[in-house]
């Protein structure tokens, strides 16, 4: 293959992570073509309602896969906490990247404390309104949907007190310096695969996959093997509140789980620890311990009333 074709979004984010990919790759094979195909998701038109109403994560990949099965697209790069659990027939990640920051990152307040009365928070995922309900019950959730400059100009119009985003898009973006905390996992418990870039491809392109593959970081792989496997077990959608984090030290893997109500009255947290080989077994044994000791009753709980709330 003397060409490769990478499918992504438009956004701005989505550009730089096809673009840093591209170069990646071009530094790599220096005889090869790279070419960006932008393309528009549902998940980027519609804007004004919650992303659990629309369908979930899928929303943000669609297109680029139908590109792949088509053959108009070689690969397609994702974050991998827009990634649904599943692939359509004939697609998988090839590679995961080295992972960024993957923690959640606060801005207009200096702590979830500090914030004043009834204040106004903006995010657009369901898991990070949980987190911030259960510390200040008395907080203002409204969503907030758009893209990184769109949601720093809402924030600085006065839209909102505070605000909630990746780490990592902000420093990808070169927003870093906007950051008034970013918030630890103790703090909040960040989304799976935040913060690591995927890279899909037809499971049948061989020649594709030997080209991205010196991409792989296997630490990071495995971290996000986990935490996938994990949010498998609570159904891979994006229309309830899962958080899943895992680190790894010295060979072991710590994964830590999170799941409950978007009011955070309810809050089930679990983890487990093991081999950092046995990634994927540890996330599945994780989900189904949370799944037995409670997380069921709140998945059915939850089933009637998550179109009316926020994405994850």
């Amino acid at each position: 293959m003397s060409k490769l074709r990478i499918a992504t979004r438009r956004s701005p984010l989505a550009r730089w992570q096809a673009d840093f990919v591209a170069d990646a790759l071009r530094s790599l094979h220096p005889d090869l073509e790279v070419e960006i195909l932008p393309m528009v998701t549902k998940g980027d038109q519609l804007l004004d309602s919650p992303l659990s109403r629309l369908g979930g994560k899928g929303l943000f990949v669609k297109e680029l896969e139908h590109a792949l099965l088509a053959g108009e697209a070689d690969i397609a790069v994702h974050s991998m906490k827009d990634v649904p659990a599943s692939f359509p027939p004939g697609l998988g990640l090839s590679a995961i990247l080295c992972r960024e920051d993957p923690r959640d990152a606060l801005l207009g307040a200096e702590s979830l404390a500090q914030l004043p009365e009834r204040a106004v928070v903006g995010t657009a995922s369901l898991r990070r309104q949980l987190q911030v309900q259960a510390q200040r019950p008395d907080a203002q959730i409204r969503l907030l949907r758009g893209n990184i400059n769109t949601r720093l100009q809402k924030l600085a119009d006065g839209e909102f007190d505070a605000i909630l985003l990746a780490s990592s898009g902000l420093k990808r973006m070169g927003f870093g310096d906007r950051i008034s905390r970013v918030l630890e996992p103790e703090e909040m418990l960040p989304s799976i695969g935040q913060g690591a870039l995927g890279i899909e491809c037809r499971l049948d392109d061989s020649t594709a996959q030997a080209l991205v593959a010196p991409l792989i970081d296997a630490p990071s792989s495995l971290r996000v093997e986990a935490e996938r496997a994990l949010g498998q077990c609570m159904g891979g959608s994006c229309q309830l509140p899962v958080a899943g984090y895992a680190e790894i030290h010295q060979g072991e893997l710590w994964l830590r789980a999170l799941l409950g109500s978007p009011d955070g009255r309810t809050i089930l947290r679990d983890e487990i620890r093991g081999p950092a080989s046995a990634a994927q077994s540890l996330g599945q044994t994780l989900g189904e311990r949370m799944l037995n000791n409670g997380g069921e009753a709140i998945l059915a709980s939850l089933e009637t009333s998550a179109s009316g709330h926020y994405a994850s």
